[in-house]
């Protein structure tokens, strides 16, 4: 263990580069520990970093970091325990009911999202003495853990300082939730609402937009995805997703939070004083 006084209860979830354990603290409080290979030095640091900056951040739908350690071969990260991902959500709805996760419900947790998005995206955080944005980096229905019934954004060891409109990107995230400059090598102001667009599409149909990447050692920056294919959602549903997943990131919305306020537009669950409920 990273200090005395820490007790593993049992295993949470194992993915291909961590391992995340449901444990005790010194005083008896529960919570996770997240445990992740730190053989690559250079990512490393720059993840430490990351994660040591987010540490410092508070908003209700962060989830929270209480400590990280650096240990011989891992990173072990101490951290608030979550109860699931939207992405259990998602498959225990497609298995048990046999149905997508109810709309009102979705963009009720989409607006949870949007918020931490829209807070770490702002240029108001310091960092290494300058004032920027932060670019999660990895958007993706595994990163949205639940905690009770809110939603609350994990895993921010790719995120991206971004001070003038665009930033270059050392680590792109999941190939598939990506933004196109990413693929490029930069982040932008936007990045995240296309990756946060290719959630949501995904969340609600089960598929993705866009056909699968090539593999990384055979992805070049010149890589364009096609348009996307987005029959599987309510015509309503396409211009906000259209919008939002521009190529173009001058094209997309202003904020996270606009982008889920035109999906509950769409919907039928904003608008005026009304809120009609849609399962």
């Amino acid at each position: 263990m990273p200090f005395p006084g820490y007790k593993l209860c049992r295993l949470r979830g194992r993915g291909g580069f961590a391992t995340v354990w449901e444990a005790t603290g010194p005083d008896g409080e529960t919570l996770a520990l997240k445990f992740m290979s730190s053989n690559n030095g250079s990512s490393t640091v720059r993840e430490l970093r990351a994660l040591r900056a987010f540490a410092a951040l508070e908003h209700p739908n962060l989830l929270p970091i209480y400590d990280v350690w650096s240990i011989p071969g891992q990173l072990v990260i101490g951290m608030e325990l979550a109860e699931a991902s939207l992405l259990d959500l998602m498959l225990l709805y497609a298995d048990e009911f046999g149905k997508p996760i109810e709309t009102d419900r979705l963009l009720r947790y989409m607006t949870q999202v949007a918020a931490a998005l829209d807070f770490l995206n702002a240029r108001d955080h310091t960092w290494e003495g300058r004032k920027v944005g932060l670019q999660h980096g990895d958007i993706k229905p595994n990163n949205i853990l639940l905690v009770g019934d809110t939603a609350k954004l994990a895993d921010y060891g790719l995120a991206t300082p971004v001070t003038a409109g665009k930033a270059p990107c050392h680590r792109h995230g999941t190939l598939e939730y990506v933004a196109p400059e990413v693929i490029q090598g930069y982040a932008t102001d936007t990045s995240d609402q296309f990756s946060l667009a290719v959630t949501y599409y995904v969340l609600r149909s089960t598929t993705f937009p866009f056909p699968p990447p090539p593999p990384v050692e055979n992805l070049s920056r010149s890589f364009l995805r096609p348009a996307p294919d987005l029959n599987c959602v309510t015509p309503a549903e396409r211009p906000p997703l259209v919008r939002a997943l521009s190529p173009i990131p001058q094209n997309r919305y202003p904020t996270c939070t606009a982008f889920v306020d035109a999906l509950k537009v769409a919907c039928g669950l904003k608008g005026g004083s009304t809120v009609i409920r849609v399962t």
